[in-house]
């Protein structure tokens, strides 16, 4: 399982490599619902890129972009303030007559106190880091996909909700971020050949266990550097009054020999950049072809470390 990657935020290196037009109504609709769903998350890669971006045709997303993180500061300042007065009283109360109440409501108040302050931090710095490229399980990124004949780079979930689905699909099948290879005519047999995509990724982690027995995060990256074509399937996901999903799946298979000798037993599977095309535009009708280009995929020698 690829339970976490490095993904390229920048639309527009999709663009330049791929033709791809921006699907922006899609991306204004997700950095509109942010401001009321707390459930929606995104790249603070991706956020940087779109609030960096001076063309016109972006300012609604700009706009939702700089309300949500005024939405976020006054939220973690009302936290900070109603903490410190929960760590004043148990100060007090423990000069006094000390409680075990009081003890904990010092510790959990100092504790909070320290995390909201992490993270307004976080959303005040205007430095970028590796780690703010990181996408999770239910994390919103730029997939490349064709419609209509078009290449589109569209924003979608990092965990794919198979289309007629009940809405709890979700949580019947937590692991349907990952589709596997022998799997694909089967469980994803209304996605393979019918709706596939491709997700430009630097990086992927994995849990393994160390030689303590503890479980460790490795990252794993091409020895050349190289960005990843990761192979994906996505799903349109509708019901009467709810908002629509665009979810998908890294397609993983068995590892190469020095992931698993790291300790993983899964891996993501890069295309190659000429079969890109042909991927995103596949036959139903011709499943060999498609199993053709995932076996002919780049094979790079991954490096690994522990996660920073």
């Amino acid at each position: 399982m690829c339970y976490s990657a490095q993904v390229q935020e920048s639309y527009d290196e999709y663009c330049k490599q791929f033709g791809a037009d921006i699907d922006i109504e899609t991306f204004s609709h997700l950095y509109g619902m942010k401001l009321y769903d707390n459930r929606i998350k995104t790249p603070p890669g991706m956020d940087a890129a779109f609030a960096a971006d001076t063309r016109t045709e972006m300012q609604r997303i700009r706009d939702a972009i700089q309300q949500h993180r005024a939405q976020q500061v006054s939220k973690l300042g009302q936290e900070i303030v109603e903490q410190r007065e929960r760590l004043a009283k148990a100060e007090l109360c423990l000069q006094t007559k000390p409680t075990k109440k009081a003890t904990d409501d010092k510790r959990i108040a100092t504790n909070k106190i320290e995390r909201a302050l992490e993270k307004l931090a976080d959303l005040q710095r205007t430095d970028i880091k590796s780690g703010d490229s990181r996408m999770y399980p239910g994390y919103y990124v730029p997939v490349l996909i064709m419609e209509d004949g078009k290449k589109i780079v569209r924003p979608m979930r990092y965990q794919c909700r198979v289309a007629g689905s009940p809405e709890n699909f979700d949580t019947r099948f937590p692991g349907t971020y990952n589709a596997r290879l022998d799997n694909l005519d089967g469980f994803w047999r209304k996605q393979f050949g019918y709706t596939h995509g491709v997700a430009i990724v630097t990086a992927f982690y994995e849990y393994v266990v160390g030689a303590d027995g503890a479980k460790l995060v490795l990252e794993f990256k091409p020895h050349t550097g190289h960005n990843l074509y990761v192979a994906c399937l996505w799903s349109h996901w509708t019901a009467p009054g709810k908002d629509d999903l665009y979810s998908f799946a890294f397609i993983t298979d068995n590892p190469p020999a020095e992931v698993l000798a790291a300790g993983h037993d899964r891996c993501i599977i890069p295309l190659k950049r000429e079969n890109v095309d042909a991927w995103l535009d596949p036959d139903p009708n011709d499943l060999d072809s498609l199993y053709d280009i995932l076996e002919d995929r780049e094979r790079p020698y991954y490096e690994h470390r522990l996660a920073p």
